[in-house]
């Protein structure tokens, strides 16, 4: 008799104002058990919203690189890549040596080969960028180094596209502020 009891009259009492009293003082005791699952799901599905499969410095692949990710390489690759609608950020560290098909490409590292991308072509000022572009939107900072030609490829609604071509050399460095020519 006296286990049932106490059980009764200790839980209805003390969870009471232990409620009250976390919820007042200390949400911490309160909100870990609540929020963590929520918070942890959101986090997760952001993360999975945005995954990004990372080829690292010391890696060197050589070959065809697939897939429905975007990817960070800070490593060397040869070959080809091909992830057309994703984004292919090269890394400081990365060299590539290859045609990249993509829809976003960011140049911070070096890049030998071609440069097709459905939407954008960043070239950051670390960026080294031998070969042509074909794009819709196009971004080459100062300090950057380009050669090559550039094709900016705008859809229209009847679906024709409208071509603009432009030969662009450019190399710009510390001692030269701004060096570009352009040929139509």
């Amino acid at each position: 008799m006296w286990k049932p009891a106490n059980p009764a009259n200790s839980n209805p009492k003390p969870s009471t104002p232990e409620l009250e009293k976390p919820q007042t003082m200390s949400t911490t005791t309160t909100t870990p058990t609540s929020e963590p699952t929520p918070v942890s799901a959101p986090r997760n599905a952001v993360l999975n919203n945005q995954e990004q499969a990372t080829i690292g410095k010391s890696l060197v692949i050589k070959g065809e690189v697939t897939g429905s990710e975007s990817l960070y390489i800070d490593g060397r690759v040869e070959g080809s890549i091909n992830l057309p609608g994703n984004r292919v950020t090269v890394g400081r560290n990365g060299q590539i040596t290859a045609n990249v098909n993509a829809r976003e490409v960011v140049v911070l590292g070096k890049v030998k080969g071609n440069l097709v991308a459905s939407d954008r072509v960043d070239i950051r000022n670390e960026g080294s960028l031998n070969g042509d572009v074909v794009c819709q939107r196009i971004s080459i900072e100062d300090g950057a180094y380009f050669k090559g030609s550039i094709d900016i490829r705008k859809g229209n609604i009847s679906g024709k596209e409208t071509p603009t071509s432009a030969k662009v050399e450019s190399t710009q460095s510390a001692d030269t502020p701004r060096l570009s020519a352009i040929t139509a």
